[in-house]
């Protein structure tokens, strides 16, 4: 305890621990049967797929439920959520007929493929979808041949999915601690005292994760209160072991060790508890022998605050719509589409930069859109019969009704208007902006959020318009996405992000950061792996989204929506003995 060394300012707060734990209840309606004397011994086993290899691996199983069709599963899967991420999910059913860990001794019932963001996009984070026989099975590998290999088309049943937020990754607490008769470290004068918190880390080490402020020259401070998140303090698990020491302070950095103690986080939510500090835990056994040391002094925890914040999954499963629109830049900047060297070239063999960008980031998006229809937009094109100059026309040439339906619609929309509209200018952003504010303006009350994604390919001509609109959107109930493609400097749209400076239009400062710009050539592996950096791309571009999305409806006061009622199960079947491992 004695190595100072490490404590400087860094923060402690370690990316090693999501934000987000999200909880998987599986629930299973008329599964096939298989047992010839009984209904089958139901199991379930859930798969995760790794972003690059594109692998399925075994992340858990269920217990096994004897003799039913109708199984709720009482052992749960507990999963990092990341909203930024495709996050693929398989769970296979199995009829246990014998003792064997081994899969492919036992009767398959029928399985289901789905994303995470499905399920928690899901009203009410309920996931409801027909099982299928695995032979049926397109783009997957298909695991160890069962004995039945089930038959294709075949009715299997469904498999219901609920996902629920762990509370405790949101928690955060608020703190304060006293000290009382202190040793005395100073040769004169008094100590200089400061705490350190240590989370304990499943195997047995120790991270820091707060430093109080010194309170200079007393036996007997107050420190200031602090708040922390309760997963810093403890990942969550409110019986693991915190370790908090005691310095005096030096100003040559030799901090002196004072004591220390040990507590949880159970410990001090339940009441204000004292604590006495020992140097060294040998000097516990001298407390025992002699009634003589005593310890070096006691600190107090005088006030223990629980505050649960509002997650962004609280809103979505609160019915919270996220509605996607997609515009794509037209300008003639992009080169002649018939030919390769252009940005909008259509190859047979592969999609061109602004069809990766908007798969890879619609395909995420389109888990929280129920009805999964999307208007796509163009900009600064020549539109048939006549000519004219549009800034924003509908992809699929119909202005009552630009929806398209998925992303394949989309994707689709965008190759058909490449036929027939003419590459033409200027480069106007506002325009589409205004499109979508006009939207968001008719419904603040939180039950719908906007996402606009604009995929360009450089240099912006109405600059302080777009500024002024993007202003105006930032008191709305959306966000900007902007990807620039192709080898342009991107300087207005760097400045039009907003991380280094609030954008500002005519001396009014945006409300808040709204704008998140990529360009797709930091991302794009030309030789490499398109998958893992389609994947690293949309996970750049969305990343802010769920704090711009929380920051409107914290200004707002906005609450998340009533959850739909619980759902009941039947009544669970008798238990199987465990026969299953983790």
């Amino acid at each position: 305890s004695m190595n100072m060394a490490f404590i400087g300012d860094a923060d402690p707060f370690t990316a090693a621990i999501p934000a987000t734990k999200v909880e998987l209840t599986v629930s299973c309606r008329n599964l096939l049967d298989r047992d010839t004397f009984s209904k089958s011994d139901p199991i379930c086993v859930l798969y995760t797929q790794g972003i690059a290899n594109r692998e399925w691996r075994e992340f858990g199983r269920t217990e096994v439920i004897d003799n039913t069709l109708n199984p709720d599963f009482v052992r749960k899967f507990i999963l990092d959520y990341f909203f930024e991420e495709r996050q693929n999910l398989r769970f296979d059913l199995y009829d246990l007929d014998c003792k064997s860990d081994n899969l492919s001794k036992h009767d398959f019932l029928g399985q289901v493929f789905c994303t995470l963001g499905e399920i928690v996009g899901s009203l009410g984070g309920r996931l409801e979808k027909p099982l299928i026989s695995a032979t049926t099975v397109v783009d997957a590998k298909p695991f160890q041949s069962t004995k039945t290999s089930g038959i294709p088309g075949k009715k299997c049943g469904t498999i219901i999915v609920r996902a629920e937020e762990l509370s405790n990754c949101r928690e955060s607490v608020m703190l304060q601690f006293c000290g009382n008769k202190l040793d005395k470290k100073d040769f004169f004068g008094k100590s200089d005292p400061f705490l350190v918190f240590y989370r304990s880390n499943e195997d047995g080490s120790y991270t820091i994760c707060h430093k109080t402020e010194v309170v200079k020259n007393t036996l007997d401070p107050v420190w200031q209160a602090f708040k922390i998140p309760v997963r810093a303090l403890c990942n969550g698990d409110y019986d693991r072991s915190i370790k908090v020491e005691v310095y005096d302070w030096d100003r040559d950095g030799g901090h002196d060790f004072i004591g220390e103690f040990s507590t949880s986080y159970r410990e001090m939510s339940r009441s204000q508890s004292q604590f006495h500090i020992y140097e060294q835990e040998q000097n516990l056994l001298k407390v025992q022998e002699s009634e003589k040391y005593q310890n070096s002094g006691t600190v107090t925890l005088l006030s223990c605050l629980v505050d649960t914040e509002l997650s962004f999954l609280d809103y979505i499963r609160g019915g919270t719509q996220i509605n996607f629109t997609v515009a794509i830049d037209f300008t003639a900047s992009n080169g002649n589409p018939s030919q390769p060297t252009s940005l909008h070239y259509m190859s047979p063999y592969q999609m061109n930069d602004y069809a990766m960008a908007l798969r890879a980031v619609g395909e995420i998006i389109q888990d929280y859109d129920s009805d999964k229809m999307f208007p796509a937009l163009g900009f600064g094109a020549k539109l048939p019969p006549d000519g004219r100059v549009s800034h924003e026309f509908p992809l699929n040439g119909n202005p009552q009704n630009p929806y398209c339906s998925g992303i394949e619609g989309v994707m689709e929309a965008y190759y058909q208007s490449l036929k027939s509209v003419r590459l033409y200018g200027p480069t106007h952003f506002s325009p589409v902006i205004n499109h979508v504010a006009r939207y968001a303006s008719a419904v603040t009350d939180g039950s719908q959020y906007f996402i606009l994604l604009i995929i360009s390919d450089g240099v912006i001509t109405d600059m302080a318009q777009t500024k002024e609109s993007i202003v105006n959107a930032a008191s709305l109930p959306m966000s900007i996405i902007i990807v620039g493609v192709g080898p342009a400097e991107f300087d207005e749209m760097v400045e039009l992000d907003g991380d280094e400076e609030r954008i500002s239009s005519q001396g009014r400062y945006a409300e808040r950061d709204i704008v998140q710009f990529v360009p797709f050539r930091d991302y794009i592996d030309r030789r490499g792996n398109h998958i893992l950096s389609m994947a690293r791309l949309a996970k750049e571009v969305l990343a802010e989204i769920p704090d711009q999305f929380l920051s409107y409806m914290r200004t707002r006061g906005i609450k998340p929506g009533p959850l739909p009622p619980p759902y009941t199960p039947c009544p669970p079947p008798a238990l199987h003995p465990l026969l299953t491992r983790r």
